[in-house]
């Protein structure tokens, strides 16, 4: 009966008892368990038109899935009509023009596959499973940040599906206050259909380098890392880890190091600043492909896990935000990433993401595949993170697993959340788009 409803729908239409039913409502976070009434597996922008107005005439809830890969699983809607943008997966690269055209339910890996065959890149996340819609509209992070700037600030354009089922194109001329919203705003305004992205001649090397320190040599270690901001090339993205490694047989250590995305030899030069500080244990530096440092992280972000994640914004790194980093008698892992470069060269409200003046991202993130522990892991996070929030100025969108009455303010500052909810107003003025970080009309 469904299927006769909704006119003009060229995908598929998956019902609990059909095959592909418990598939199609799964997501990367396995706490997520919630049973749409409908899957609507989409095969192109005409049948996200369909299947807006349809859901809407029906009166159901609506949630919109690209690559599922959501700590919150918010498109996941319980009795709801799930959009599965899975089928609009096309990825087109012009090398003439540096310009790439990606589905709005691509992955990663496939948009840096297509990117890498002429030496081309933009700024992509670092887990190549992960959707390209979600990780752009989020802003997006990765290792070109610091080159290139967020995902977003690489957007040429977007073709968007609203709450009413018109199809726009969205640029810095057409919609320019939509287009202002969707750098950053999340899944608030509508169905991505389609990005145009801008690439960007990075080449098709990596270089990686890391030095590792028994925890009472960390603090010391952090600290003269720390000093290296200032000084370090654009090219290059710092990083401080915390974490039990098997190569040390298992014990909680730190590390920092670097990410280059270019010349190796280049990013070779930046190791004798890193070789003087303290006693590290150990030291690798290593050259891999871009491809591969993309995909460094797939392993560990995979599929089918329990999963709850705190990231924090902070301004600055003091000493006590060391010691609250290195959290003695904590056995959570924990990465810093050095923002800045590109990233802040966009002024303060020339999008929508809030968090230009951020120098370090801080992330740490439990998996695990019992649901008896979710309280424990989930308060184990929460605790180490809260060491940590005396320091933070706000967290990404992307990495928030708690979707209370705070979660929107963490995210953007007043003055964005503001024009955020005028603009919502004036293209979702019934919120039919709030299976997301909901910014209300």
């Amino acid at each position: 009966m469904t299927d006769l409803l909704i006119r003009g729908f060229d995908g598929v239409l998956i019902h609990p008892e059909d095959e592909g039913y418990e598939a199609g409502r799964s997501v990367w976070n396995a706490i997520v368990d919630r049973r749409p009434a409908l899957i609507a597996k989409c095969a192109n922008t005409a049948d996200v038109v369909a299947a807006i107005r349809y859901g809407r005439d029906a009166g159901m809830e609506i949630g919109v899935r690209g690559g599922g890969h959501s700590f919150l699983g918010l498109p996941v809607v319980e009795g709801g009509l799930l959009l599965d943008l899975s089928g609009l997966a096309t990825v087109r690269v012009d090398p003439g023009t540096r310009r790439a055209w990606v589905g709005g339910g691509a992955l990663l890996g496939a948009l840096d596959i297509a990117a890498q065959r002429y030496g081309l890149a933009t700024t992509a996340g670092n887990v190549s499973h992960t959707g390209v819609g979600g990780l752009t509209l989020g802003g997006g992070t990765g290792w070109l940040g610091r080159q290139l700037g967020l995902t977003c600030d690489n957007v040429a354009s977007y073709q968007l599906v609203t709450a009413d089922g018109d199809v726009l194109r969205v640029d810095a001329n057409n919609h320019p206050n939509l287009f202002w919203a969707l750098r950053g705003g999340g899944g608030n305004f509508g169905v991505v259909t389609e990005f145009e992205f801008h690439l960007h001649p990075v080449g098709t090397q990596a270089f990686v380098a890391d030095f590792y320190y028994e925890l009472k040599e960390a603090r010391t270690a952090l600290r003269a890392w720390r000093d290296l901001f200032a000084d370090t090339p654009r090219r290059a993205t710092p990083v401080a880890r915390v974490g039990q490694w098997d190569e040390f047989g298992g014990r909680r250590m730190a590390s920092i190091g670097f990410v280059w995305v270019g010349d190796p030899d280049e990013g070779r030069q930046l190791l004798p600043s890193y070789s003087g500080i303290g006693r590290p244990v150990a030291q690798r530096a290593r050259e891999l492909s871009y491809l591969d440092l993309q995909m460094g992280d797939d392993d560990a972000e995979q599929h089918a896990l329990r999963r709850y994640c705190k990231g924090l914004y902070l301004r600055e790194f003091p000493d006590q935000a060391i010691d609250a980093f290195l959290a003695p008698g904590n056995e959570m892992s924990a990465r810093l990433t050095l923002n800045g470069g590109a990233m802040a060269d966009v002024p303060p409200g020339a999008s929508a993401y809030s968090h230009r003046d951020a120098l370090l991202e801080f992330t740490t993130s439990a998996g695990w595949t019992d649901a008896a522990e979710d309280e424990t892991r989930v308060g184990a996070t929460r605790t180490y993170a809260a060491g940590l929030e005396p320091f933070a100025s706000g967290s990404y969108v992307n990495t928030i697993s708690d979707d209370d009455a705070t979660a929107v303010r963490r995210a953007y500052s007043t003055a964005d959340l503001t024009r955020l909810a005028a603009i919502k107003r004036q293209y979702d003025p019934t919120n039919v788009f709030h299976h997301t970080l909901n910014i209300r009309p």
